[in-house]
C-alpha cells in the first residue's frame, strides 16, 4: 500500500490515493488506514473516480501504528473486541474542532489529484460523522454517503452532525446497520427529519441483517449482502452528482 504524506497544522498525515476522474474523499473507520481501505478505495476508483483516503487518526500515530498489528486477524473470535480496547483515546483526539481543521486540508489534497472542484465524500463507521462535518465546511461537496455510521443524530448534543445538514449542498445516502446501539431507530428518524427539513435529496435506510461494520471484510462483522448494497448505493450517488 503506497501512501503519500499530507502536511497539516497538527503534523503530517499519510493518505492513500488511487484512480482518476472526479474526486471522492474516503473517511476510514476506527480500525485505521490499512489494506482493506485501499481495496475499497480501488473498487470505487474503478468506477472512474479519484479517491483519497487520509489517515485521520494521525494525531495518535501512523497508519501502521493505528491499524491491527501484523498477524492480528479481526475475523477471529474476540480479536476485534480486543483491538477496540485501544481505540477510545484515538477517537477522543478527533473532536469536532480537529475535524474542522482537517477537512479543508483533505479536500485540497484531493483536488490536487482529481478532476473538477465538486467532490463526493463517503465515510464508514466514525467516518460517516466526518463526512457530514466536511459537507458543512465546503459547498463544493455535492455528495455525502455514510455506512454503518454511529452518533449521526445525537439528541441534546449541539455538535451532533445532523444539526449541520441545514445549509449544505449535497445529496445524501445513509445505509445504517441493523439494530445498531450507536444509531438506533430513533436516531435514524432524527437524521431523516433533519434531511427533510433541509429540503435535500436523501436516502436514509436501515439495512436488515447487517451489523455495525458490515462493509469491512477483514473483520468478524462483515456482511456481504449489506456491503454490496452499500457499494451499489454509493455508485448511484456518485454517478448522479459527479458525472451528470
Amino acid at each position: 500500500m503506497n501512501l503519500i504524506e499530507i502536511p497539516t497544522s497538527d503534523g503530517a498525515a499519510e493518505a492513500y490515493v488511487t484512480g482518476s476522474g472526479p474526486g471522492v474523499l474516503f473517511y476510514i473507520d476506527a480500525i485505521g488506514l490499512r489494506p482493506q481501505i485501499a481495496q475499497m478505495a480501488d473498487h470505487i476508483a474503478a468506477w472512474g473516480y479519484t479517491v483519497l483516503a487520509p489517515n485521520v487518526l494521525y494525531r495518535s500515530g501512523t497508519a501502521a501504528e493505528t491499524s491491527p498489528a501484523p498477524g492480528q486477524d479481526l475475523r477471529e473470535p474476540g480479536e476485534r473486541e480486543k483491538f477496540f480496547q485501544a481505540v477510545g483515546p484515538r477517537l477522543g483526539a478527533l473532536d469536532p474542532d480537529a475535524v474542522r481543521r482537517d477537512a479543508p486540508v483533505w479536500l485540497a489534497a484531493l483536488r490536487e489529484h482529481a478532476e473538477g472542484e465538486q467532490v463526493g465524500v463517503v465515510g464508514y463507521c466514525m467516518g460517516a460523522r466526518l463526512a457530514v462535518r466536511t459537507a458543512a465546511v465546503d459547498p463544493g461537496v455535492v455528495a455525502v454517503a455514510g455506512f454503518h455510521g454511529g452518533g449521526l443524530a445525537v439528541e441534546d448534543d449541539p455538535e451532533s452532525p445532523h444539526l449541520l445538514i441545514e445549509g449544505t449542498h449535497a445529496e445524501y445516502v445513509f445505509g445504517h446497520a441493523d439494530q445498531d446501539r450507536n444509531m438506533d431507530e430513533a436516531a435514524v428518524a432524527r437524521l431523516g427529519q433533519a434531511l427533510d427539513a433541509a429540503g435535500l435529496t436523501a436516502t436514509n435506510e436501515i439495512y436488515p441483517g447487517s451489523p455495525h461494520g458490515y462493509t469491512m471484510s477483514d473483520t468478524s462483522m462483515y456482511d456481504e449482502r449489506g456491503a454490496e448494497r452499500s457499494f451499489e448505493a454509493l455508485r448511484g450517488l456518485l454517478d448522479r452528482t459527479l458525472k451528470a
